[in-house]
């Protein structure tokens, strides 16, 4: 295509069409239930979008349940986007349609949405013997629309297969003729079967669009008429292509589905076509640029909802994919953290998306520094690289990376006073013995403790515990087998507070019950010292040799 085409309706508002309740669940798998139909309606509002397309109310009395219901909702709301419905070229689906959105008419806010196939191999597959007198589909066109329009309704016209129309250029031109004087405003142009491409030259469809559009104007040049696009993804063109009848073409609306879902390989993504005009719409036209009205906030959180109750979304998803704003590349994280824009095409916060770092092998330093800092705790420079490659050989099978919660505690375990890597210990009728072998603050290698009393082991490591720390209040303790048989390992949770009231949780497993519950508090006591030695954030502190004296460390030397 060569250069920008005339803009035959003036308009700068490009409107969005949200088929995702309607071509979305034509997609295997995508069905969703009655409440979350309404619920998708509500997000669609929150977003801003311009035409709901609700449901095929001839399908099911449960379709017809869903749409009639969403009509009846929006009715009530201050902001009310265009509810409509698709139904095929049938007085009775006409009938059923008009009775599903009669709660907008008083409104002007409902569309009858239909369709005639023009694709010369789609006509007889779909049409059967019907498709041989193109006069008679013509006027039932005429006639049908006409019904609706005097029932309230505003229609729109799909040429269906439009983009591989071949030599039924006329029949198309006289069916939206026949639309248009029946009283539909709205002309969609679709891609029915995912295959334009710009490569067709004057066969691509956006160059018919602009001679439909022209002739059109013509003819009717004192009725406004939209021209909408609805693209499908078979080549992966789809947001191309409707990108394309937008600035190249007569398209002022967009037709798509959250996240690209649809039929086969889907439709047009409706948060990517969102982003390209709110990207390129100034430099396609300086001064004059087209627009939306959405909320491009919201589009994160429609996606996540579309993810989740309808089809998964790819990790790599454009604009609203996990990986979106995540970077893990340790060159990418020093230089976004300098610039947070440098490595994104446009402000992740226009979509309601935050930039995140994944750390994984090729992070570095200044990554984990800054995951750190941002979890409240005290990374130094000279320290960052060190504190990374400890992170790293803890998992060093971890291509994929490893999460936030999983890089602090590692910290957590590189800053831990007390590592020990054995424990035994012994009990008569009133002593307990326990040994540590490892690292006990200062001291190395064997450590040893007795305790008198009918308690269990764990009451020893305390009072060796304790005598660094001061008093600290065992506030629950609870373990439980992990499997089945002599092989069963226990997994032991404890949670300690100390003199501040501050808890701490610590979690430990072994064969043995009593060591796992060593563990257990040995963890906890860890998080407690490395929480108040290198929490970024002043807490209150309190020695039991100073009790008088706040500001004194919890544990001492």
């Amino acid at each position: 295509m060569s250069g920008r085409t005339k803009d035959w309706s003036g308009e700068r508002h490009v409107k969005i069409f949200d088929t995702t309740l309607r071509d979305g669940q034509q997609c295997p798998g995508a069905g969703m239930s009655f409440e979350q139909n309404l619920e998708y309606a509500r997000l669609a509002c929150a977003l801003r979008v311009d035409i709901l397309e609700a449901g095929f109310p001839s399908a099911s009395n449960l379709d017809f349940q869903i749409v009639r219901s969403i009509a009846e909702e929006v009715s009530s709301r201050d902001r009310k986007p265009v509810i409509a419905a698709l139904c095929q070229l049938r007085e009775e689906q006409f009938e059923r349609t008009i009775e599903s959105l009669l709660p907008l008419i008083p409104y002007s806010k409902g569309r009858l949405h239909t369709y005639v196939p023009v694709d010369p191999e789609l006509m007889p597959a779909s049409l059967g013997k019907k498709a041989d007198n193109k006069q008679k589909i013509i006027e039932e066109l005429y006639r049908l629309v006409k019904i609706a329009v005097g029932e309230g309704l505003e229609v729109q016209f799909s040429p269906e297969g439009y983009s591989r129309m071949k030599d039924n250029f006329h029949f198309t031109t006289d069916l939206i003729r026949a639309a248009v004087q029946a009283g539909a405003t709205i002309i969609n142009c679709p891609d029915t079967i995912g295959g334009a491409s710009i490569f067709e030259g004057k066969e691509y469809f956006v160059e018919k669009m602009n001679e439909h559009a022209g002739i059109i104007a013509r003819e009717f040049p004192t009725t406004p008429i939209t021209w909408s696009v609805h693209c499908h993804n078979d080549f992966g063109l789809a947001v191309q292509n409707t990108a394309n009848a937008v600035f190249h073409g007569p398209a002022r609306q967009i037709e798509g589905c959250i996240n690209g879902i649809g039929e086969r390989a889907g439709n047009a993504a409706i948060e990517q076509c969102i982003m390209v005009i709110k990207c390129f719409a100034e430099q396609m036209n300086a001064g004059n640029p087209l627009h939306t009205t959405v909320d491009a906030e919201q589009l994160q959180s429609i996606s996540d909802f579309v993810s989740k109750h309808m089809l998964p979304r790819q990790p790599h998803w454009p604009v609203s994919g996990d990986n979106a704003a995540k970077h893990s590349s340790g060159g990418h994280t020093n230089a976004i953290l300098k610039n947070p824009l440098v490595y994104q095409p446009f402000d992740p916060k226009e979509t309601g998306k935050k930039i995140s770092f994944l750390f994984g092998p090729l992070s570095g330093g200044n990554h984990a520094k800054a995951i750190i800092e941002s979890s409240g705790f005290a990374c130094s420079d000279s320290e960052k690289s060190q504190v990374a490659q400890f992170i790293k050989d803890r998992y060093p099978q971890r291509r994929k990376g490893i999460t936030d919660a999983e890089l602090i505690e590692s910290y957590i375990d590189y800053r831990s006073p007390i590592k020990v890597d054995r424990i035994d210990y012994s009990k008569t009728a009133s002593v307990s013995t326990v040994k540590l072998y490892g690292k006990f603050f200062e001291q190395s290698g064997l450590i040893e403790e007795v305790h008198e009393g009918l308690d269990s082991a764990l009451a020893a490591v305390r009072k060796l515990v304790e005598r660094r720390t001061g008093q600290l209040q065992i506030l629950n303790h609870r373990s439980q087998s992990e499997g089945a048989g002599f092989d069963a390992r226990s997994i032991s949770e404890v949670v300690i507070v100390d003199r501040l009231n501050n808890r701490f949780e610590g979690k430990g497993m072994d064969q043995d019950i009593e060591i796992s519950a060593i563990r257990a508090f040995l963890n906890a006591v860890n998080k407690c010292y490395v929480t108040e030695h290198f929490a970024l954030k002043a807490r209150p502190v309190y020695s039991e040799a100073t009790a008088s004296s706040p500001s004194q460390p919890l544990f001492v030397a």
